[in-house]
């Protein structure tokens, strides 16, 4: 095990076991908002699968890959790399369509009513459910591709045509097929990014021109920003996030595609880029929702009163 091995399994580990407990945390604070009966946002439900999504996208893929850096080796049978590629890949496709969802439904509610948007303002939260699973449907059928291709780290067949993982190998298929499946997701991915983009920019304009108007009418104080302001500020800040490690993703992705016989410094680092907003994105969120970060706080000093021998008390 070399030294760069043991720093690659440093930052997996890291990033695994920070972002999993920050999701963990997250999807618990909203959990208990709903055994409560606390009053919740629409937008909840979108980001409780966002964070089921994230948590599949880190550990299928954190898990086995921190174990390969640090030289654990074929503890993975075929069905094994093919169940964890195929999850990895259903996480990260739902926190993507999640992600999209959450900016178009924001700017629909914070719309003005005299916009063209005014009719599906009502309607919008009839569909957010049905929406969501419909994207989780979308990626479990495309992805199931992965089961072609993805084979153990032991492997009968030619080491020359396997694409090297660290923990599990991905047999080359047909160039045809390649660009296919590219193709489909490639289509899928722009239509998001698209929306996403048009829903950051429709968000901006329509925070600006309330500032201008409460400039208007508040010429001596400007009063707090409305809830809907913070979130569509969070959900700014979430997506300009997103955008930032989906486009360094992107582009390691289209060279695994198509380069033949990737480096080993390729395939770490776009595992690396993959992880990171899976790991960042519950911290973002929790840094504009206090209450989150009250349940963080207390569940960290909880921890550590239990470590002293204390009692403690959520």
């Amino acid at each position: 095990m070399t030294v760069s091995d043991v720093a690659v399994g440093i930052i997996f580990l890291s990033q695994t076991v920070f972002g999993a407990l920050g999701n963990f945390l997250l999807l618990l604070h909203y959990l208990i908002l709903d055994f409560t009966g606390c009053r919740v946002r629409h937008t909840d439900l979108i980001l409780k699968h966002l964070i089921v999504a994230n948590l599949l996208t880190l550990l299928c893929r954190g898990v086995p890959q921190t174990g390969a850096a640090f030289g654990v080796n074929g503890f993975l049978s075929d069905i094994g790399c093919k169940l964890l590629f195929y999850l990895h890949k259903v996480g990260r496709g739902v926190s993507f369509g999640s992600t999209c969802l959450l900016s178009i439904y924001q700017v629909i509610k914070i719309s003005p009513e005299d916009s063209s948007f005014s009719e599906l303002k009502l309607k919008a939260p009839k569909y957010i459910c049905s929406s969501i699973y419909l994207t989780w449907i979308v990626y479990l059928l495309i992805n199931i591709r992965i089961i072609a291709f993805m084979t153990g780290k032991i492997s009968k067949v030619n080491v020359t045509s396997l694409i090297d993982y660290g923990y599990c190998s991905g047999v080359h298929l047909d160039r045809h097929l390649r660009s296919l499946f590219a193709s489909v997701v490639s289509f899928l991915d722009v239509v998001c990014v698209g929306l996403m983009l048009w829903a950051s920019s429709s968000m901006v304009l329509i925070l600006y021109r309330h500032k201008q108007r409460m400039q208007h009418v508040h010429k001596t104080h400007f009063p707090r920003s409305s809830p809907e302001s913070r979130a569509t500020k969070t959900i700014l800040l979430l997506l300009s996030t997103f955008v930032s490690f989906y486009t360094l993703s992107c582009i390691f992705h289209i060279c695994l595609t198509f380069i033949y016989n990737p480096n080993w410094f390729l395939v770490t680092m776009a595992a690396i880029v993959a992880g990171c907003f899976p790991a960042v994105s519950p911290f973002l969120l929790m840094s504009r929702d206090s209450n989150a970060s009250r349940l963080c706080v207390t569940w960290i000093r909880n921890t550590k009163s239990l470590i002293s021998g204390g009692t403690c008390q959520l």
